[in-house]
């Protein structure tokens, strides 16, 4: 059974979280490893952070 955490960030904790998303994602880019999950999980976070 999957259980949901919902966590409330600041605008400040969001964009440091979006741009340490960005970086981990460039990494992995460069590397030429997946980064399907990543982008799905920065969709998320940008997707919460407009409201």
């Amino acid at each position: 059974m999957s259980r949901k955490v919902k966590i409330k960030f600041t605008d400040f904790e969001c964009n440091l979280l979006i741009n340490g998303m960005n970086e981990f994602r460039n990494l992995l880019l460069a590397e030429g490893l997946p980064t399907e999950d990543v982008n799905k999980l920065l969709l998320k976070i940008i997707d919460k952070s407009e409201r």
